[in-house]
């Protein structure tokens, strides 16, 4: 699958905050500061901690939204470990890249294919498609844009 514009121009985009849903760091920063002034209004996940240990971030979610998992709407006597499994496979990234919508649609905004979006989902693919000299700008921009917030990203 080919990109639709050159890696070297997302990261250029990227850094310079020209992208179609705004400058990344200010979004980011704002929801981080939210959750910690609302915990119960804001939930602040991190991709990395969801593929670390899913379940548990399943059942963080969960409890935020004030749902349960047992019992089960059919009426199923599932357990605990079975529904939040079930629900790990039906959110899969194998099973989202497997939708029709996301194999054949159209990001309309930005005229890009949905299935552009869906890579391996394995932390720190990145290395192999961003050069050393990408990832150090990344670093320096994403440490400059952090710093005094108690966020830290650089911890995976």
């Amino acid at each position: 699958m080919s990109s639709p514009f050159p890696i070297e121009r997302a990261v250029e985009s990227f850094c310079s905050g020209v992208i179609p849903w705004g400058p990344f760091y200010e979004h980011v920063v704002g929801y981080w500061e939210e959750s910690r002034k609302r915990p119960d209004e804001v939930l602040f996940l991190k991709y990395e901690e969801l593929c670390r240990d899913p379940k548990d971030q399943v059942r963080k979610l969960a409890s935020f939204l004030g749902k349960s998992f047992c019992p089960t709407k059919n009426g199923d006597n599932d357990d605990d470990d079975d529904v939040v499994e079930k629900v790990l496979q039906r959110s899969s990234l194998g099973r989202l890249k497997e939708l029709e919508v996301n194999k054949n649609g159209v990001l309309e905004i930005v005229p890009i294919p949905n299935a552009h979006f869906f890579r391996k989902g394995t932390v720190g693919d990145w290395k192999s498609c961003l050069t050393p000299q990408m990832a150090k700008r990344i670093d320096h921009l994403t440490q400059f844009k952090l710093r005094g917030t108690g966020l830290s990203l650089d911890d995976f």
